[in-house]
């Protein structure tokens, strides 16, 4: 049905079953030939729905009033849920997380790249959902975002479209999603373990108390731009202040502060960013006190993590990954492995125990850098390391230099690989390909084209990140020249 609201026609559908959840965290609910999107719906609920967005053949909607609770809805456990783009299905038991993300690969690989799942292995959920996150990036901003209780109260008590004239305007949190310039200001997070909220909230009162000003981020200009906190299953704390606008003066006041009040922190460093975005693998990092990094343990391994430095942010989910990994690649301890997109060649030392040499690729120099770092620090001698784009360093000239590899392992980002990656990876003929994604769609579109030589012998995923829709997911192909 439809009503009139002041603002136009307003579209309501009522009862609408919720079945499915998409890959991007809303309930699904069909309403004849469409197909709904709803925010915050969960599978099993009836709602009535408000419609926001209406395509030709899909639309989008929020729930006007939930008629029906799902028995997978919990009460979500964080004060921002809904606001803040993070954890979006937190209201969702973990349980039934777990069973959809699962669903969500399984179904990308069977409609992307028609590829047999029945043989597809449990999903691997995360034993900590809450706190398992090592870093987390905070923007400092004079533009928070308002909810309906910091708006003013009219006469007739109702909500004005003004906020409190009294509102601290200033905020130090996460941005609202599709809103660059609007900073939620957080008082509490479940991601990250202590001091992290600590740390934040005691730089925000500091900020305040000294008139340090918020960074404006349609104008660029103010003091204090980001806020970086790592930490690490050693029990070491790095923090990284940026800075944009400031004086010397004030830099050294918040990092002295920061120093007495916070002994536990390794690594203090600064930044000073006056560029239009917030990257900072250009920057200088100055360091303040304490070491410029801390180091993470993993099976017996150290690594060196740095400001800049690339590190899977579930520590705990990451070891079982990469357990995963070499499980899979079943190694005999003579293989020759390419450890493609190696980042700071984790995966690379991880595995290099068990085989004869790895030769890791990745495209961030600082990364290799790194990744050369860590094997020396471990006293591991069979790893060699290069930095470039994938598809311009894996050449015919490169595998007759290195030798034709026994294992590939390959961990590209979300776009999966390159074209003639994958045309290389063909040529090679490897006898096993390990693929390790983070996203299920992408990773299809290139097992799609993979099975012109290989055959999928073994599929699991694995969750990283709880109350969120992302999912890693290991693929073990083997060479069948038959296909």
């Amino acid at each position: 049905m439809s009503r009139n609201r002041k603002a136009g026609v307003v579209t309501i559908i009522p009862d609408l079953s919720i079945i499915d959840i998409a890959e991007e965290g809303k309930g699904v609910g069909k309403a004849d030939e469409l197909v709904v999107f709803v925010e915050k719906a969960v599978p099993g609920d009836v709602a009535d729905v408000r419609i926001v967005r209406k395509k030709k053949n899909f639309a989008e909607a929020v729930i006007e009033n939930l008629q029906k609770k799902s028995e997978l809805r919990t009460d979500p456990f964080c004060q921002h849920f809904g606001t803040c783009g993070g954890c979006k299905w937190q209201h969702m038991q973990y349980d039934a997380q777990l069973k959809f993300k699962h669903k969500n690969v399984e179904a990308a690989l069977q409609r992307l790249a028609k590829i047999d799942t029945t043989g597809m292995e449990p999903i691997l959920g995360s034993a900590e959902n809450k706190y398992y996150r090592n870093k987390l990036e905070y923007t400092f901003s004079n533009k928070r975002w308002l909810d309906k209780s910091d708006m003013a109260e009219r006469p007739d008590g109702l909500a004005s479209e003004s906020p409190n004239p009294d509102l601290e305007m200033n905020a130090l949190g996460f941005h609202v999603p599709l809103r660059f310039d609007k900073i939620l200001d957080v008082q509490h997070c479940y991601l990250q373990a202590e001091p992290s909220n600590s740390i934040r909230n005691q730089v925000r009162e500091y900020a305040l108390r000294e008139g340090l000003s918020f960074y404006d981020l349609r104008n660029h200009e103010g003091n204090l731009r980001n806020l970086i906190i790592r930490t690490s299953s050693t029990g070491e704390v790095m923090v990284v202040v940026v800075f944009a606008y400031a004086e010397q003066e004030q830099i050294d006041g918040l990092m002295e502060y920061l120093k007495l009040n916070f002994p536990q922190i390794s690594s203090l460093l600064y930044i000073v960013n006056q560029k239009k975005n917030d990257t900072i693998f250009d920057q200088e990092v100055i360091t303040y006190a304490g070491r410029d990094h801390i180091f993470e343990e993993m099976d017996g391994l150290k690594f060196k993590i740095g400001a800049k430095s690339f590190y899977q942010t579930n520590s705990d989910q990451a070891h079982e990954l990469y357990k995963i990994t070499r499980e899979f690649a079943g190694f005999t301890g003579e293989e020759l492995v390419y450890d493609l997109y190696t980042g700071a060649g984790t995966i690379a030392n991880f595995v290099a125990g068990s085989v004869k040499q790895v030769v890791g690729i990745e495209y961030v120099p600082t990364a290799i850098e790194d990744a050369k770092f860590n094997s020396e620090l471990n006293g591991i001698n069979n790893t060699i390391f290069y930095a470039g784009d994938m598809k311009d360093i894996l050449t015919r000239e490169f595998i007759a230099a290195h030798g034709k590899p026994d294992v590939v392992i390959t961990d590209p980002p979300r776009a999966g690989m390159h074209a003639d990656v994958v045309e290389r990876l063909l040529e090679m003929e490897a006898q096993k390909i390990v693929y390790v994604s983070c996203n299920a769609a992408t990773q299809a579109r290139d097992l799609a084209l993979l099975k012109e030589k290989y055959e999928v012998v073994r599929i699991k995923p694995v969750d990283m990140f709880p109350h969120t829709q992302h999912v890693e997911n290991v693929v073990l192909l083997k060479f069948n020249k038959v296909n």
